[in-house]
């Protein structure tokens, strides 16, 4: 049989931007993981392993670190990428901003991706805003292969101008997956060579005023740099209307613009480089054709900087919905409607959603720590944090949830709010053991200083397990899985100020309850007390072996179906036989942490007995 001309490699949407990366001379990245972004460093450290290049990839604390660690490389004349989710961008906006101005030596990559939606975030919001406001290039891939590319482009564009450039992928090009011939790994024989300048570097305020009128002059040479120019997807078209759009916006109207047979009849521009959008196309645009549609996500960026809003259509007229995503069915009913062809104006709605609703899994740990909180402070406030922890809503054990680490102010804000009122209140709050490190610690340090009185439960799973397992500063893993220094979370907990510190297994829930109900005494008469809740994620099988011996668990006769167990505990494995009027145990989904034992009322869940004997 003979061999195609060349191999070709599946790859996902962010293990096509970490190949161009390794093989465009990236050689220190960093990041923080959150989806839609955390394969693009995991799939990078493991490249640099198999292909034995010699780099600095990590898991850094928070995305503001990641984001210094990868720009004062960029600096030493070497090149280096940060990547991120969009929610975490806004942690790295302090030094954004101000690297904006300073500018660069090694090319430097800020990879924001962003999850229109929002599939699995807090907000939607648009990247490329940040990057109008930081006053930088940004550039929207389409597709895992485009973004492959645009990763060589800025690279270049980032060195040429000596500007960081801003990636931004969406979740659908990030989770796509698309079938891409193997790169090469160039030669960057580069060595770390910092040059000094106060002036650049280490600027006043007297000369950032000329770092910004000269990063002012930057842009509007990029403005006019050819390698992102847009293009005409179909010169062929011509009409006195015409189709622009970015990113996978862009590639749902190449197919739709087929499909409905306006291939030939509607100009269709794609924007490669949504900020700055380049002059020379703006005005040849407007002057070409007498309305336009704009199509992109999430905000209207392209759209104001298409000045005449007489002739633009899109999401600041109604033209384009403004929020959530743009699926292929909304842009197909956009651009029937733009080009008159008499579409069915009715939206295609979401069909109807059966089975369960999110849960935590089977055997999680954070389901029995939610029950002890609950039994603990009954008639508490949970204030909470941002990980799959979240779920604890669904226990009743979750009442607020804003942003990473606010869980710790929260519980302090409300605290301080109880106590000018002359009310005393259970606080419990909750916080992931790698959302602690990113975030909880400043926050911590302030209630110390200010004496607030809560409980702060820790959750710690030693992974970052929402987004794939990723290591936490305590793991003592790198990216790659080697041995990491780590750090003693009691030990920083105390040094914070912390005069209650005390670890517990959620799994055993009597002892865990009353380690609970020890801290909040506590709470209410010197300050904030500690909690950390320590207990493998049963999903990360590099921690099987510290699982306990699982139990095997059964229902017996006395169960009279009052559903405590199904709506208090909320197991998956506990299931309601709505024909026999009795909760049942799903094998095939238990994982016999045993914890059921201590929630029944009636004490129907037992433990079987050994085999052979009769319970």
């Amino acid at each position: 049989m003979a061999r195609p001309p060349e191999d070709r490699i599946l790859l996902l949407g962010n293990e096509a931007i970490a190949h161009a990366l390794l093989e465009n001379g990236c050689r220190v990245a960093s990041s923080y993981p959150g989806t839609p972004a955390s394969e693009i460093l995991s799939a990078l450290a493991k490249l640099r392993k198999e292909r034995g290049v010699e780099m600095h990839a990590e898991w850094a604390v928070n995305e503001k670190v990641a984001f210094e660690i990868a720009f004062t490389g960029s600096l030493t004349g070497l090149r280096a990428a940060v990547s991120m989710k969009q929610v975490g961008l806004s942690v790295a906006s302090d030094p954004l901003m101000s690297a904006a101005y300073l500018g660069v030596k090694g090319g430097f990559l800020v990879i924001s991706a962003d999850d229109p939606g929002p599939h699995s975030s807090q907000t939607e919001q648009d990247s490329r805003l940040l990057a109008m406001m930081a006053r930088i290039p940004v550039l929207d891939p389409s597709s895992p292969a485009h973004a492959r590319e645009l990763v060589a482009a800025g690279y270049e564009l980032s060195e040429l101008f000596e500007v960081p450039v801003m990636l931004r992928p969406t979740t659908r090009v990030c989770h796509a997956c698309q079938d891409l011939p193997p790169g090469k790994v160039l030669p960057f024989p580069r060595e770390a060579d910092f040059r000094k300048s106060t002036a650049r570097w280490a600027a006043t305020p007297a000369f950032r005023y000329e770092l910004h009128r000269k990063l002012d002059e930057k842009l509007a040479a990029i403005a006019a740099w050819p390698r992102t120019a847009p293009f005409r997807a179909n010169p062929e078209a011509a009409g006195p209307k015409a189709v622009v759009a970015s990113g996978v916006a862009a590639a749902h109207a190449r197919e739709i613009l087929r499909e409905a047979g306006l291939w030939d009849r509607l100009p269709l521009y794609h924007v490669v480089q949504p900020y700055p959008v380049h002059s020379e196309f703006v005005s040849r645009l407007l002057s070409s054709h007498e309305e336009i549609l704009v199509l992109e996500e999430t905000t209207g960026v392209i759209e104001m900087q298409l000045l005449d809003r007489r002739r633009v259509r899109g999401k600041l007229t109604g033209a384009v919905p403004e929020a959530g995503e743009l699926l292929p069915e909304i842009i197909a009913e956009a651009i029937a409607t733009f080009a008159g062809t008499g579409a069915d104006t009715a939206r295609a709605r979401d069909p109807e959603r059966g089975g369960r609703r999110p849960t935590l899994c089977p055997g999680c740990p954070h389901r029995s720590s939610f029950y002890a909180i609950r039994k603990a402070a009954p008639d508490g406030i949970y204030p909470s944090d941002i990980g799959c922890y979240t779920l604890g809503m669904n226990l009743g054990g979750v009442d607020t949830v804003l942003c990473m680490g606010a869980s710790v102010s929260q519980a302090a804000g409300f605290y301080q709010a109880y106590r000018l009122s002359g009310k005393q209140v259970d606080i419990v709050a909750t916080i992931g053991d790698s959302t602690f490190f990113h975030a909880g610690v400043p926050a911590l340090i302030d209630a110390v200083v200010q004496e607030a009185r809560f409980v702060l439960v820790i959750l710690d799973n030693a992974t970052t397990a929402m987004t794939g397992f990723q290591p936490t500063p305590a793991t003592g893993k790198t990216a790659a899985g080697e041995p990491a220094g780590s750090v003693d979370m009691e030990a920083l907990v105390r040094a914070c100020g912390i005069g209650f510190c005390k670890a517990g297994t959620p799994s055993r829930l009597p002892e865990f309850i009353g380690l609970l109900r020890e801290a909040v005494a506590y709470s209410h008469a010197k300050g904030p007390a500690v909690v950390i809740a320590r207990e493998p994620c049963v999903m990360d099988r590099s921690q099987a072996d510290r699982l306990p011996a699982p139990v095997n668990v059964f229902i017996d006769e006395t169960c009279n179906g009052c559903r405590y167990c199904t709506t208090r505990f909320e197991c998956p494995a506990l299931l309601y036989d709505e024909e026999g009027k009795r909760v049942a145990i799903d094998g095939l989904l238990c994982t016999g942490c045993g914890v059921c034992l201590h929630v029944c009322p009636l004490g129907a869940i037992r433990e079987a007995p050994p085999e052979g004997k009769a319970p």
